[in-house]
């Protein structure tokens, strides 16, 4: 008879310093136990930010922000910015704004900077980790990206494109190392900061 598996609870709690339904399920994929907490962050770019400084400082005020909430835990904060040409693109919001992005970035490269930092104040743990993707759109018509919004409504995510659905159709090319960073928590970096934080993902079950 196969049981399923009961998510590890590692040593000290861990919390995902984010409401993002993306990130929760990303997370949950590792099988470990954690929280969800709402960091209370100023999302708005500094003038003449770059995305790359925006997606790090906006991931790592969201893990301290937690962290304060959860002094003895290990947190999770984690942010993605759309790069076009040096330009954030954040997430749309409304169809409008949507079509707008798309359009922009129709036949261009744009870059997906999804940064992730791990805070524990107990311990003093601190990191902070971009994973840069590269994403080539198609060449898209009027048509096509009416079509998409309607069909998928990404109004919440940076970019107004879902990968991991119907989006993967506006795209030509992907390049990542990390590659569950698009959908928004690069997973790779993620575990290599847990690991560093005292937080072991394979740790041996009890029977």
């Amino acid at each position: 008879m196969n049981f399923a598996a009961k998510p590890l609870k590692p040593s000290r709690q861990l919390v995902l310093g984010s409401t993002s339904r993306y990130r929760a399920d990303l997370l949950g994929r590792l099988n470990v136990a954690f929280q969800v907490a709402a960091p209370d962050v100023d999302e708005t770019p500094l003038h003449q930010e770059a995305p790359r400084a925006l997606a790090e400082r906006l991931a790592l005020a969201k893990a301290r922000a937690v962290a304060a909430q959860f002094p003895l835990a290990v947190v999770i904060g984690s942010d993605q910015v759309a790069d076009l040409n040096g330009h954030c693109l954040g997430k749309p919001g409304t169809h409008d704004n949507a079509v707008t992005q798309l359009r922009q970035m129709q036949g261009q490269t744009v870059v997906f900077q999804t940064a992730v930092a791990v805070v524990c104040l107990d311990s003093g743990f601190e990191q902070l980790s971009v994973a840069a993707v590269r994403v080539k759109f198609r060449n898209l018509s009027d048509n096509e990206i009416e079509n998409y919004l309607q069909l998928e409504k990404p109004y919440d995510c940076a970019g107004s494109a879902k990968s991991e659905g119907l989006g993967i159709a506006l795209l030509d090319s992907i390049d990542s190392d990390d590659p569950t960073a698009l959908i928004g928590l690069p997973l790779i970096r993620t575990c290599q900061m847990l690991r560093a934080a005292g937080i072991e993902l394979l740790a041996t079950r009890a029977a």
